[in-house]
């Protein structure tokens, strides 16, 4: 498998990641800044969450850990918690925007 198919999949993983305060998925949300994948499978995903203050913020990266590591093909992940850009609502999808009425 080369490293677009491993992103993708890593992608399609963590898209199954909700912030329990909003019923959208965090890649939807626009949380998820960066997933590189190296030539040997090491994966590494920047992202934020909706507020420094987040209570999620304990255990959200780590789902995301997670299910990155579950996909085949992947030999390792890290998640970096950014804060810089700030999120803000620019960052959702249009389906994440519809979905909470947005529009």
């Amino acid at each position: 498998m080369n490293t677009q198919e491993i992103r993708a999949q890593v992608v399609e993983a963590i898209s199954t990641v909700f912030d329990p305060e909003i019923p959208v998925n965090i890649y939807e949300l626009g949380l998820i800044y960066d997933v590189t994948v190296s030539a040997s499978g090491e994966v590494g995903i920047r992202m934020s969450l909706t507020s420094p203050n987040c209570p999620s913020a304990a255990y959200l990266p780590v789902e995301v850990e997670t299910k990155a590591r579950a996909v085949p093909g992947v030999t390792g992940a890290k998640v970096e918690v950014v804060w810089d850009p700030p999120w803000d609502q620019s960052r959702m999808s249009d389906a994440a925007k519809l979905q909470l009425g947005m529009f």
